[in-house]
């Protein structure tokens, strides 16, 4: 009687067990599926989505001119640098499979140039600029500009937890305040450092 018991409970119990490993993923980015993700969006996950990957890869090009030996950046940058890089790839790569299984595309399809919009980005001249100096020169500015940068990211994410609707996207957002919260008190830390 008790073994019958213990079996129906445990089939009982199955339906449960798969439910739970289904969401189990909840709390990653790479718990479900793009195609999983596309059941639920709305316009404003995929303005998040199409803003934040050049958002993003300005901020891996800003890494890379830090990473490139003949600037001289400190060791401090080129390991905050690696850091950013390592950490938004991936999340450009997802973000772009989001906006493939919502069939949007990759970048608003308006016409206008978002990039003034985005809060913390970096002109073609300040870029520019920033791709003249070396040294210490090259760590101040490049600190001061991936505060700002980052200060943008936040604020983007900030936004898309009050308008967006998609799990994965506040996911990431929430993923996205954390860290760059966190390297924005390493990089003030750094500028109060940097002579």
């Amino acid at each position: 009687m008790v073994h019958t018991m213990k079996k129906s409970l445990s089939l009982a119990m199955l339906p449960l067990l798969f439910l739970l490993a289904a969401c189990g993923g909840s709390n990653s980015n790479e718990g479900s599926s793009p195609s999983e993700n596309a059941a639920s969006f709305n316009d404003g996950d995929v303005m998040f989505a199409q803003m934040m990957i050049p958002h993003h890869e300005q901020a891996i090009e800003m890494s890379d001119m830090a990473l490139d030996p003949t600037v001289g950046a400190s060791q401090q940058v080129r390991d905050l640098a690696s850091q950013i890089k390592n950490a938004q790839d991936p999340e450009i790569k997802l973000m772009k499979e989001w906006l493939t299984a919502w069939g949007k595309p990759l970048a608003p399809d308006d016409g206008m140039d978002h990039s003034s919009m985005m809060s913390g980005m970096l002109t073609a001249e300040e870029l520019s600029q920033l791709g003249t100096l070396k040294g210490q020169a090259f760590d101040q500015q490049w600190i001061t500009g991936m505060i700002a940068h980052h200060k943008g990211a936040v604020d983007m994410a900030t936004a898309v937890l009050k308008d967006g609707s998609n799990a994965q996207v506040r996911d990431l957002a929430t993923s996205i305040i954390s860290t760059q919260e966190a390297e924005i008190e390493e990089l003030e830390a750094l500028l109060v450092a940097t002579p």
